[in-house]
C-alpha cells in the first residue's frame, strides 16, 4: 500500500453531533454538494499550471494583493488552515481518519469583503478507523493520514505555487507550520476529556519529533524544523512565537497590518 493511500479498516464509524460542530464549523469542512460551485475547483485541476496562474491573477486584485507570489503565499495559507485543520482534528481530537488528497479535495477561493469565506468540500467524508488494539495499527494509519495530507496533497501544490509564482517554498512550508502549530496549542489544547488530550499531546510530539521527512515530501520535517521558542517583542509586549519567514500579509492589507507571529515584530517597537 502507498504511504499516500490511508491504512484503514472496515467500520462504521461516523462522527458525533460535538465532532462535527467544530470540523463542520470553525473548521469548515463540508460534504462535495454543499461547495460554492461557481468559486471552486478540484484540488487535481490546480496542479495545472494555466488554472494555477488563472487563479493567482484571479485572487491578486480581490486580496489586494502586489503579486503573484503575495497571493501565492495568502492562499497558501488558507488551504494550509483548512486541509491540516480538519485532518488532524479528527485525526487526534476524535481518533477518526479523514482523506486528504488530490483525488478528494475540492479547492475552494471564496474571499468577500476582505475576508475568506472558503470552506473545504470533500468528495468522501466518511471516515477512517484504525485497527483497534493490534500492534503498531494506529501508528501505520497515523503515517499515512499524515503522508496523504502532506506529501501527497500539499507538497505539489506548494512546488506549482512557486513554480509560477516564484514564492519561496519555505514560506509555504512555513505557513503550514504556524496553522499546525495553532491547531495543537490553541484549539485542541483545550478539550477536557484526559484521553484524547493525551492523543492529542502524544500525536503533536509525534509530528513535530518523529515524523520522517519523507511524510513530507521532503527531505527535512518542517513542523520541526520551523518550530522555535517564544522570543520577546521588541514592543515589550511580552514573548511570542515569531516566523523565521515572513508571509507577506502586511504587503496585501490596508491598513498596514501585521500577523501575529511577524518576524518584523522583532523589529518594530511601540510607537
Amino acid at each position: 500500500m502507498s504511504r499516500a493511500e490511508p491504512a484503514a479498516v472496515e467500520s462504521s464509524c461516523h462522527f458525533t453531533p460535538e465532532e462535527w460542530s467544530v470540523l463542520g464549523g470553525a473548521l469548515r469542512l463540508k460534504p462535495l454538494g454543499a461547495r460554492d460551485v461557481a468559486r471552486s475547483l478540484a484540488a487535481r485541476e490546480l496542479l495545472k499550471g494555466g488554472e494555477c496562474l488563472r487563479l493567482l491573477d484571479h485572487l491578486t486584485p480581490i486580496l489586494g494583493s502586489p503579486s503573484r507570489a503575495i497571493t501565492a503565499s495568502l492562499l497558501s495559507k488558507r488551504i494550509s488552515f483548512l486541509a491540516t485543520g480538519a485532518c488532524l482534528y479528527s485525526l487526534s481530537a476524535c481518533d477518526k481518519g479523514l482523506q486528504f488528497s488530490l483525488d478528494n479535495c475540492v479547492i475552494e477561493y471564496g474571499h468577500d469583503e476582505g475576508l475568506w469565506t472558503s470552506s473545504m468540500p470533500l468528495h468522501d467524508l466518511q471516515p477512517l478507523s484504525h485497527a483497534l488494539g493490534a500492534p503498531g495499527g494506529r501508528d501505520a494509519w497515523r503515517e499515512s493520514l499524515v503522508s496523504s495530507l502532506f506529501a501527497g496533497l500539499l507538497k505539489p501544490l506548494w512546488d506549482l505555487f512557486a513554480q509560477v509564482s516564484g514564492i519561496s517554498r519555505r514560506i509555504l512550508w512555513e505557513n503550514t507550520a504556524v496553522r499546525v502549530y495553532s491547531l495543537y496549542e490553541k484549539r485542541m489544547a483545550g478539550l477536557q476529556d484526559p484521553q484524547i488530550q493525551r492523543r492529542v499531546e502524544a500525536d503533536f510530539d509525534w509530528l513535530l519529533n518523529h515524523a520522517e521527512p519523507a511524510l513530507f515530501g521532503l527531505d527535512y520535517n518542517p513542523l520541526r524544523h520551523f518550530h522555535r521558542p517564544p522570543m520577546p517583542l521588541a514592543s515589550g509586549e511580552g514573548c511570542r512565537r515569531l516566523r523565521r519567514t515572513c508571509c507577506f500579509y502586511y504587503q496585501a492589507s490596508n491598513p498596514v497590518e501585521y500577523c501575529s507571529a511577524c518576524p518584523l515584530l522583532r523589529k518594530r517597537k511601540k510607537p
